[in-house]
């Protein structure tokens, strides 16, 4: 009989081993690391402007030059009053005459929709860099500085960095994390992060791109920084926000909902 029972627990403890290794090796495949790769189903849209997807999340993506876009940073109309969101800006730029043809948010903000950190507009500081720490996204270090200078040169550049290099910008927009340092991803960003949402960011390629993404379906940080890193060739990106993004292309405004939004990015026809 114990000859029995031992042979019984030797099969048991067997079966356990097995979907043991079974289990890890199949969890292992599920959070395999993104690589960053663009798809084939890519639509072409107005202004530089595509429809595209990386590793199974669609994106709307565009590519500007800074040397000849009119790019802007808006946070106010004439009366001091935020915009609120992108669609809101893009319908009263109309009215006003100027016409944008890309409008992204652009950074993070209080409750009263006052910048978190940097903002400069057309040369003028509205908000100072913020260097201090703290909690959410904005404070998971690095963050950064998006900023194009009075020559047209565009940079995304950690904010300690940014602040002993004497930059004077033209416009400049502080948000967190940095998504891509150098070529390499935030060192915080897990491949297996739970916090998926749709999120917007902004990069700048080597030969002076800069690019905006929106994701169209809920990605982590680790699939975002890799797209910017791998798919859209970016050095440095800048995580702008989640959720509450919108990117405006080819005259629709794309967004999971309509939400506040401090400042707004835009290329002006």
């Amino acid at each position: 009989m114990n000859r029995y029972l031992l042979l019984l627990f030797s099969v048991i403890v067997t079966l356990v081993v097995v979907v043991t290794l079974w289990w890890a090796l199949t969890s292992r495949a599920e959070i395999e690391p993104a690589q960053g790769v663009e798809g084939d189903d890519v639509e072409e849209l107005a202004h530089n402007c595509r429809k595209t997807s990386v590793d199974d999340i669609r994106y709307v993506v565009c590519e500007i030059d800074p040397a000849t876009a009119d790019l802007q940073l808006f946070h106010a109309n004439a009366d001091g009053k935020p915009w609120g969101d992108v669609e809101g800006f893009v319908a009263s730029t109309k009215d006003d005459g100027r016409t944008p043809v890309i409008a992204m948010n652009a950074g993070m903000y209080h409750s009263d929709l006052s910048p978190v950190g940097l903002l400069v507009e057309a040369g003028e500081e509205i908000s100072p860099v913020n260097t201090s720490g703290g909690f959410g996204n904005f404070f998971l270090k690095p963050n950064g500085i998006f900023y194009v200078d009075e020559s047209g040169t565009a940079g995304v550049m950690e904010t300690e960095a940014y602040v002993t290099a004497g930059i004077t910008p033209r416009i400049a927009s502080q948000s967190g994390p940095m998504m891509v340092i150098d070529g390499e991803l935030h060192p915080r960003f897990l491949v297996d992060g739970t916090s998926t949402y749709t999120r917007n960011g902004i990069g700048v390629r080597a030969d002076g791109t800069v690019v905006m993404a929106l994701s169209l379906d809920p990605v982590n940080f680790y699939g975002f920084g890799m797209a910017f890193k791998n798919a859209f060739d970016c050095p440095n990106a800048l995580f702008f926000d989640g959720s509450v993004s919108a990117l405006y292309a080819d005259g629709t405004v794309y967004a999971e909902k309509r939400e506040p939004a401090g400042t707004v990015i835009a290329v002006m026809e």
